[in-house]
């Protein structure tokens, strides 16, 4: 038994402990949560930058015409020929049809709609001018832009560049939610980024990430921007915007062996994108510098041998004759450091800028010859497409039947090659399956297949007969200046 004074201190004792324990556990408390969330970071919310933006954002959805193969017992089964072509063809007709036969025979040939796919775009003015990639509208029969209210409209191509991959689009429409234009020059790399899209046709998909890599070249004409926010097929097209709500890029290529997204997505830069598009307004085309060289890489070994300080600019390799170039006294083995007062740090920044510059200038190019530096004046002259080099129609020259791969393919000629700055390779001239369905559309140029470079369309159909049909090939395709890497499997013979 306790007494009341032992009782006393024992309750006085308990009242410590009690109080000293409370003191620890707050202590611990604190100390939990300080350790739970880092000091000074602050995770971004976008709800209110979706807000914004996302109603600028349109669908785009693009419809093929393909022939319809008729039926014997269709509507026009009291033909007594009809039973013949569908076993011989359209185009049959037996000796001896009198001619209003065969002319009815052919007002009866029709074509009917289908699908071709999605794609995404944004709104650039209240009026109803639309960017998104040249891709996602390349050969389509109609093109349908559907609004975030679901407002649907039939839209006219104002222009395309196949080089950047930019087209514009026009529908009728007024009082439209205007996307703003930011700075592609003012992105750095960890910077947050959003896009907005209809990947596999789910619309309004938002996806978050960061900036990756910025200047990313894997093309003539475009430094890419490179991100991990998720951009699958049916994001193309579509705005890449930073956090103030602005475009910095259009969502242009993904980088993946599946086909889906793997953690690099590739945008063209706005600022890049948008002198496209002022030049599509304009002029319905983009016209580019051309000076009539072919260049090549200088090596570190090079530069120490001809007394360069560090191994930069773009070593000539080859002079067009009589062109730009040639008559403003440039030589092969020159190393071009400046063009129009804009340095060459590597070989792929000379095609960007030259391209950039508009055709008649006068600019100063500074080439390094014989162990010092020479300036030159060079009048810029204008790039010609691949068809207008040539004057003839790019279905020439055809490979023959389809290949295992479903592709027919054309030599380029000495001017194509020249234009486009490739050794080889050849072009595509018409597409069916396994090749369609891989993305490969007519205008690519295969360059290589797997580990072999392709120099003509009779060496490239003897490296096709002998591809493994059991597994996938890659192909090395260049498109609109742009090189990337396809895979597909050949079909069985």
């Amino acid at each position: 038994m306790f007494s009341i004074k032992g009782s006393q201190k024992l309750k006085r004792w308990l009242a410590c402990a009690s109080a000293s324990f409370l003191v620890a556990s707050a202590s611990f408390t604190a100390t939990a949560d300080t350790r739970s969330v880092a000091p000074g970071v602050n995770l971004p919310d976008f709800t209110q930058i979706v807000e914004k933006t996302e109603s600028s954002v349109v669908n785009i959805r693009t419809t093929a015409s393909v022939p319809v193969r008729r039926s014997p017992m269709g509507p026009n089964g009291n033909d007594p020929y009809e039973m013949f072509r569908w076993f011989f063809g359209p185009d049959f007709m037996p000796p001896g049809a009198a001619p209003q036969q065969r002319e009815r025979q052919g007002s009866q040939e029709q074509e009917r709609t289908v699908p071709r796919g999605v794609g995404s775009g944004f709104i650039i003015s209240e009026d109803g001018y639309i960017i998104t990639n040249n891709h996602v509208i390349a050969q389509a029969h109609g093109i349908y832009v559907t609004l975030t209210s679901g407002k649907e409209y039939k839209a006219d191509v104002v222009g395309t560049d196949a080089r950047t991959d930019i087209a514009v689009l026009k529908i009728d429409a007024k009082g439209l939610p205007v996307l703003p234009i930011g700075s592609s020059n003012e992105l750095k790399k960890g910077q947050w980024v959003l896009a907005i899209g209809s990947p596999f046709g789910l619309e309004s998909t938002v996806t978050a990430g960061i900036v990756s890599a910025i200047n990313r070249d894997t093309g003539d004409y475009l430094p890419f921007i490179q991100t991990d926010v998720a951009v699958n097929p049916g994001n193309s097209g579509g705005p890449l915007i930073d956090l103030n709500g602005r475009v910095v890029g259009v969502n242009s290529q993904i980088v993946s062996q599946s086909g889906g997204f793997m953690g690099i997505s590739l945008a063209i830069p706005i600022d890049e994108a948008m002198r496209v598009v002022s030049q599509l307004k304009e002029h319905g085309k983009v016209s580019r510098g051309r000076i009539g060289v072919q260049i090549g890489v200088v090596t570190d070994d090079v530069a120490k041998a001809i007394g360069l300080d560090a191994a930069k600019g773009a070593m000539v390799s080859q002079v067009e004759p009589s062109g730009p170039a040639a008559k403003a006294g440039v030589l092969p083995g020159d190393v071009i450091l400046k063009f129009d007062g804009k340095d060459i740090k590597q070989m792929s920044d000379l095609p960007r800028v030259v391209g950039q510059t508009k055709p008649g200038t006068r600019a100063a190019l500074e080439v390094w010859r014989k162990g010092k530096a020479e300036t030159l004046q060079v009048r810029v002259g204008e790039m010609s497409t691949p068809d207008e080099a040539t004057g003839k129609p790019a279905e020439v020259e055809k490979a023959g039947a389809t290949d295992a791969l479903g592709l027919q393919v054309r030599n380029l000629t000495d001017a194509e090659r020249s234009s486009l700055n490739v050794q080889g390779g050849v072009q595509v001239v018409d597409v069916q399956e396994p090749a369609s369905s891989a993305g490969l559309m007519k205008g690519d140029i295969i360059l290589t297949i797997n580990t072999t470079d392709i120099s003509n369309a009779d060496q490239y159909a003897k490296v096709v007969a002998g591809l493994n049909a059991t597994r996938a090939s890659a192909l090395l395709v260049v498109r609109g200046g742009q090189s990337q890497w396809v895979t597909l499997t050949p079909a069985k013979k």
